[in-house]
């Protein structure tokens, strides 16, 4: 069976539709004759269900229609037993809004059912994906073909802590902290905030002095519970000249997670802005982290290379990835990346 290529459709004439669509899933019917997406054609002329299109075999029209790194993709799917359909190309299942190349059906079910497992999106590795596109399912080739999975989600980043804490506590902004002479024992030891100078001992009198971070204590400040003489603005102030225009987008990020009853800590031993614990009753009785958090522009353009090393150093910390992504009026987008066996 031979197919004719017209423009980015290749048309196989009856009885293609039974042999190819109704039996396999393979392209969108037009009547009993049947119409394929390149990469489809390219499936179907390396097993040799298609002989030609327009007298060109695979490797010829492989190289006539630059379809390899999704012909990659589409079969390993092939191969681990979906159907699936392509989603650019105005075929069933097609959702350009979501940058998707492929629509993937669950295992067992076709284009006919309605059911949709995965949309994915192929990136070669060298390739950018901007941060508002960052959706889905990703499939990732690497320069020696082998692929790479990441799912993305919406993320829970929210928690149950929550303690009544004393207001005016005075600090001193030295450098690019806040030290607490004389702090209330719950500040760190039930809500976690700052470190202490020195470890506590048993049968002291007094909790030890504590540090806190600029954004941390950004954030008491603005809710009246500690008080240095620069006010809130001489905070913010000394934050920006640290670390220039991430100290907002950070300060907005922690804020949002000590809000929704997270507890964030600093993830710098991990390459992140934040680690975070959803319910922190005690720092004696303190469990593992949950996330690791890191804060982005939401223009930023993601390479693959880089979320690959972000998701691996997670899942090998048994964390997960995740991205606080903040546009200039301080709205945040949270994406969690994560590897997938599909």
């Amino acid at each position: 069976m031979q197919g004719s290529l017209e423009g980015d459709t290749v048309h196989v004439p009856a009885p293609s539709r039974e042999r190819f669509y109704d039996n396999r899933g393979y392209g969108h019917p037009r009547g009993n004759a049947l119409a394929l997406s390149p990469v489809e054609a390219a499936h179907l002329l390396y097993r040799g269900d298609l002989e030609m299109v327009d007298e060109m075999g695979f490797r010829s029209f492989l190289a006539t229609t630059d379809t390899l790194v999704r012909f990659l993709v589409y079969k390993d799917l092939r191969d681990r037993g979906f159907y699936l359909s392509p989603a650019r190309e105005g075929w069933i299942g097609s959702d350009e809004a979501s940058g998707a190349d492929f629509v993937v059906y669950p295992r067992g079910n076709g284009p006919w059912d309605g059911a949709v497992e995965y949309r994915i999106r192929v990136l070669g590795e060298r390739e950018t994906i901007s941060a508002a596109s960052l959706d889905g399912t990703l499939a990732v080739v690497d320069e020696e073909s082998e692929i790479t999975y990441l799912s993305v989600e919406r993320p829970d980043v929210t928690g149950t802590t929550d303690h009544d804490l004393p207001q005016n506590v005075p600090g001193m902004l030295l450098a690019d902290r806040v030290m607490l002479w004389d702090p209330p024992a719950a500040l760190y030891e039930k809500a976690f905030y700052g470190q202490p100078l020195e470890a506590s001992s048993a049968g002291s009198s007094s909790p030890s002095p504590i540090h806190c971070s600029l954004v941390e204590t950004a954030h008491l400040s603005e809710r009246g519970i500690v008080r240095v003489d620069a006010g809130l603005e001489g905070i913010i102030e000394r934050g920006r000249a640290v670390e220039g225009e991430r100290f907002d987008r950070r300060r907005a990020v922690y804020s949002a997670l000590r809000d929704g009853g997270a507890v964030p800590k600093t993830g710098y031993k991990f390459g992140a802005d934040f680690r975070t614990y959803a319910n922190v009753d005690s720092v004696d009785d303190l469990g593992h982290s949950e996330q690791l958090v890191r804060v982005l522009p939401q223009d930023h353009s993601f390479s693959p290379r880089d979320l690959a090393l972000d998701v691996r150093l997670a899942h090998g910390v048994r964390k997960r990835m995740v991205f606080a992504l903040t546009d200039a009026t301080g709205e945040i987008d949270w994406r969690s990346v994560s590897r997938l066996t599909p």
